[in-house]
């Protein structure tokens, strides 16, 4: 007995693996050899080709495509009709199945409504994607991305908000208190004591 939860629109292929608690909704499509981890969430018109991974808890919105080469960390966010592409050159002429790129989204991340992702790259653990922006390079962990092309213009908390850093080296989630520090472009968590002003 399957231990997830499918509409009884959604077309689910044999051999596909599908994780605990996972909910998948109206006329979605799941191909054989995609694994889906436990308590994820797929929305309306979804489609998941073969070999794609997703880790645990990860919610995708509906209208979204998920294609051969993308892996998704745990707790990833993929906003309604984002999209994700898999050939740099596509041609309808040209067989092109040999040269998919793989994408990987990190634990955490978020994607927004109707951005769109070029094959190739890494997005970073818990960045977040702006809606409609249009990512064509590896994005560093807890980036704030926007526009098309995008670009970075701040730094987000894993709560999802946006941090400001005091003397351009230590910020505070606004939401939970948890403290994050920049030290040669990137950003971390920061569990000892930090000269923030609070």
């Amino acid at each position: 007995m399957e231990n997830y939860f499918a509409h009884p629109t959604a077309v689910i292929d044999e051999g596909a693996q599908i994780g605990e608690g996972t909910k998948i909704w109206h006329f979605c499509h799941v191909m054989a050899t995609a694994r889906i981890g436990r308590r994820c969430n797929l929305g309306q018109n979804v489609f998941v080709a073969g070999d794609v991974i997703l880790g645990d808890n990860v919610k995708v919105q509906n209208n979204v495509s998920l294609y051969t080469g993308v892996i998704c960390e745990d707790d990833v966010f993929l906003g309604p009709s984002m999209v994700f592409t898999n050939v740099m050159n596509p041609r309808s002429g040209v067989n092109r199945k040999e040269e998919y790129r793989r994408t990987l989204v990190r634990k955490g991340a978020s994607i927004g409504a109707n951005a769109t992702i070029v094959c190739g790259v890494t997005l970073g653990r818990y960045c977040f994607i702006g809606a409609g922006a249009v990512v064509i390079r590896n994005v560093p962990d807890y980036a704030l991305m926007v526009g098309n092309p995008a670009r970075q213009t701040g730094w987000m908390s894993e709560a999802g908000e946006k941090l400001l850093f005091l003397d351009g080296h230590y910020a505070q989630c606004p939401l939970t208190g948890e403290k994050y520090v920049l030290e040669g472009g990137e950003v971390h968590k920061f569990s000892g004591p930090s000269p923030m002003i609070v």
